[in-house]
């Protein structure tokens, strides 16, 4: 007796078939899903600066950092706000730029905005895909106010000729990706004027930060002019007539 036998395979032309349906799918879905990552995690750097910009101005309302003992309370870093470094205090109602007091508690940021990482010089704090870093008013040079930089171990280091006064009146953060083009493309800025300022960030730009290879200095965003690298000025904006100490673009942020 004869029996037929079904081949249940399937032949090399199906396969190829197959394979290359698949191909074409994910040509298409995966540059929209980096896409939407990436817009995903440029809003949530965006909305993480308003976030740090209203627990600056909480902390200075508080007064909870006073090192000159003069009753106007200072900006901080990430370690303070999030109730995780020694708060600023004064000695002898004489400023110093050093941790001396107790934490702050209840904080004013989450406990993991106090996780600092190294960018090899600075502190600074990873939060989806970017990169976090706080400057605070440093000693003046010639009238301009430079910017100063967290402790790599979180808080405020010890600082020669430290003027706390322009502590009470200035502060500015950026973010940037942690690998340009693929956790984000745009870079941003805030300070205490609360506005977000963004740059392009992409190849091309004057500079484009990503990772610890490219940074944000913490002029970058200011206006160059009158005076270049002071924490005084203005932001940069192009459309203002106005060029950055960076020479990137920055423009309003709506979102």
């Amino acid at each position: 007796m004869t029996r037929n036998k079904k081949n249940g395979g399937f032949t090399l032309i199906e396969l190829m078939i197959v394979v290359a349906i698949i191909a074409v799918i994910a040509a298409i879905a995966i540059p929209k899903l980096m896409s939407a990552r990436i817009s995903a995690n440029e809003n949530a750097a965006i909305a993480t600066l308003r976030t740090i910009a209203g627990a600056q101005q909480q902390l200075q309302a508080s007064s909870a950092e006073d090192s000159d003992a003069d009753g106007g309370g200072e900006y901080g870093f990430f370690g303070e706000l999030a109730g995780v470094s020694l708060l600023r205090q004064s000695a002898a109602g004489v400023p110093v730029m050093a941790a001396a007091g107790g934490v702050l508690n209840p904080p004013f940021l989450a406990t993991a905005f106090g996780r600092i990482v190294s960018d090899g010089a600075d502190g600074v704090v990873e939060r989806q895909g970017y990169y976090f870093k706080i400057y605070l008013p440093g000693p003046r040079a010639g009238g301009a106010i430079p910017g100063v930089a967290e402790a790599p171990g979180g808080g405020t280091a010890a600082i020669a000729g430290w003027n706390s006064d322009d502590t009470e009146l200035y502060w500015c953060c950026y973010a940037w990706p942690v690998e340009a083009g693929r956790t984000g493309n745009r870079a941003f800025f805030i300070n205490q004027e609360g506005d977000v300022a963004g740059t392009s960030n992409i190849v091309g730009s004057a500079v484009r930060y990503t990772a610890f290879t490219s940074i944000p200095a913490f002029g970058a965003a200011y206006q160059n002019a009158p005076v270049a690298n002071t924490m005084d000025q203005g932001i940069g904006f192009a459309a203002m007539g106005f060029t950055s100490n960076d020479g990137n673009q920055w423009t309003q942020v709506g979102n």
